[in-house]
């Protein structure tokens, strides 16, 4: 039985690889600013999982965490997330992404944590220079979450150099699924779809990005985490296909009859005025070859999965 510290474990993406880790039987412990119910229930339902009140940007609870429980590997999911986030506030952005994985760094270094998987982004790339781009793409941020993200990347790069701490890197993009606490899409449409309620987005038709359903994003986490000598460190987790809201719309409609979603061309917008960059699929060749990763949740299958937990959870309200 293996032990692991979650950091940001109250969160979307923490609380689905604590659950996970305790499905297999492993010890988890979450660690955040206050427990979500979805850890409430976890912590209620398996013994080995607990968890521990506290603020990444503070030392003295980070380093008191890992030296009681001295985990074998940590999974570093604490993050204020999302350009949209950081364009209100980038210094607490900075603050909390990047020093904050600095005292999680400085902590396994005391204390002999060898191994730290951190959840990184598509946002390290900037614009996409071509419709499909593998983990070599030159990293241009161009906003306070992208370039916290590609900081956390090398701070970890010198660790491992000088250290010997395995700093490994899951490159995200666009996360979606049950549960998912920020007002984006998918999700409002799927949810609007749900409820019968008419939603028109004005623009954002053309947009295509690398939907990720949740379960494929937390499988591909594990394994980079259990894999014993990894020639990279940093691997692409996504579905590895790149959807337009225009075809979500549709596929929405088929799966909910009458629904009444509808959307018009052109680009999103993070903000009104800030265009979304160009974006696309990341390719997921290095981790299928390395990890046997294959995702399950094509666009369709992620979307009817999302309808499904959020009818779920409506009959139980």
């Amino acid at each position: 039985m293996a032990r692991y510290l979650v950091t940001g474990g109250s969160g979307f993406v923490g609380a689905e690889i604590v659950a996970a880790l305790a499905a297999r039987g492993d010890q988890a412990v979450a660690f955040d600013i206050r427990p979500s119910p979805r850890i409430e229930d976890l912590v209620a339902a398996h013994d080995g999982v607990s968890f521990v009140a506290g603020e990444i940007v503070e030392w003295a609870g980070i380093a008191s965490i890992m030296k009681d429980f001295r985990p074998d590997a940590v999974v570093h999911c604490a993050a204020i997330v999302g350009v949209r986030a950081s364009l209100d506030t980038p210094i607490q952005t900075m603050r909390v992404n990047v020093e904050g994985s600095l005292n999680v760094m400085e902590a396994m270094r005391l204390f002999g944590v060898r191994r730290m998987v951190h959840m990184s982004s598509e946002e390290n790339y900037g614009h996409f220079q071509s419709d499909v781009v593998t983990e070599d793409h030159p990293q241009n941020p161009l906003m306070a979450y992208g370039i916290s993200k590609v900081a956390v990347e090398q701070l970890g790069r010198t660790y491992a150099q000088r250290f010997g701490i395995e700093c490994l890197n899951v490159r995200a993009c666009w996360v979606y699924g049950p549960g998912l606490p920020r007002a984006r899409v998918p999700n409002t449409l799927v949810a609007a779809a749900a409820s019968g309620k008419p939603l028109h987005l004005e623009r954002g038709g053309d947009f295509k990005v690398d939907h990720t359903y949740i379960d494929d994003l937390v499988d591909g986490t594990i394994r980079v985490l259990d894999h014993p000598d990894h020639p990279y460190d940093a691997y692409h987790i996504s579905s590895g296909a790149a959807s337009s809201l225009a075809e979500i719309v549709d596929i929405l409609k088929q799966l909910v009859p009458g629904a009444k979603l509808s959307v018009g061309p052109g680009n999103m917008e993070f903000v009104p005025g800030l265009p979304v960059w160009k974006k696309g699929a990341l390719d997921i060749s290095r981790a299928a070859k390395v990890l046997g990763y294959r995702p399950r949740y094509d666009i369709r299958a992620g979307i009817a999965a999302t309808l499904e937990g959020l009818r779920k959870k409506n009959k139980k309200t």
